[in-house]
């Protein structure tokens, strides 16, 4: 349903069904799949891949170009999963040359004021809370929440069912499972109730528990706690994930909570 004052490029792909609001502003080389609703005042820029079932609020802006001095309007995508939900005023723009796209996963909610810089990848069932920030080439995991007005920096990684206290300033990788709060950035302890929602055991549960006692609780090292939980912990795969995530960082995993 294309409303007569909305304004949609003839080189745009609109599926059949998607709903589209008065005074919304559609771009050419747009893709958008069916049962998706563009609400009023949204601008879809050039690039923009969006699933199917998808919301889109008003005052939205998505895929408009990196907010980059390198970039040089390369041909690059922002990519939206199905079933996603952007709320208002939500700005996310499409990437450049590193990656070549930004991707929203599916399942997620963006909630209002929510910015996602160019060439972040984000996983599937995430809820971002309002205002929070994401700046350039970012990579998140699946099930991550983000409280009201985080900040990630740069370059950093958020692992699958971490969860981010509102307000908090991620200047370093946050591992799969746990909670971060306190300034600076810290473990304080691992998202269980979380993960009790997502159906993970109490077994399960505990395994994570131990293994980031290991790592934040014992005074060890980061490389000290990795030989121990290789060696002493039985392989599985929340136990890889974590000692993967961990050789992997590139900026340096965030410290654990010592009161003083």
């Amino acid at each position: 349903m294309n409303q007569p004052l909305a304004y949609v490029h003839p080189g745009a792909k609109i599926a059949k069904n998607v709903v589209i609001e008065p005074f919304t502003t559609i771009h050419n080389n747009v893709v958008i799949g069916e049962g998706t609703w563009i609400g009023s005042n949204v601008t879809i820029m050039e690039g923009a891949r969006i699933g199917k079932n998808c919301s889109i609020f008003p005052g939205a802006v998505i895929s408009a170009t990196p907010q980059d001095k390198k970039f040089n309007d390369e041909d690059t995508i922002t990519e939206i999963g199905d079933n996603t939900t952007i709320r208002e005023c939500v700005t996310i723009n499409r990437g450049t040359t590193d990656r070549m796209k930004t991707k929203i996963g599916k399942n997620c909610w963006i909630m209002a004021y929510c910015h996602i810089a160019h060439d972040c990848i984000v996983g599937d069932n995430c809820i971002f809370s309002n205002n929070s920030t994401l700046a350039g080439h970012i990579n998140v995991g699946d099930y991550v929440v983000l409280a009201g007005m985080a900040a990630v920096q740069q370059f950093c990684s958020i692992g699958n069912h971490a969860f981010v206290t509102g307000g908090s300033l991620v200047r370093k990788d946050v591992p799969p499972y746990v909670k971060a709060a306190r300034e600076p950035l810290s473990y304080v302890g691992i998202n269980s109730i979380g993960l009790r929602r997502r159906g993970f055991t109490t077994e399960k549960i505990r395994e994570v528990q131990n293994i980031y006692r290991i790592l934040y609780q014992k005074n060890y090292n980061n490389s000290q706690a990795v030989a121990i939980i290789e060696a002493e912990m039985e392989a599985t795969p929340e136990r890889d994930e974590v000692l993967e995530f961990i050789k992997n960082s590139q900026r340096g995993i965030m410290k654990g909570y010592f009161s003083n």
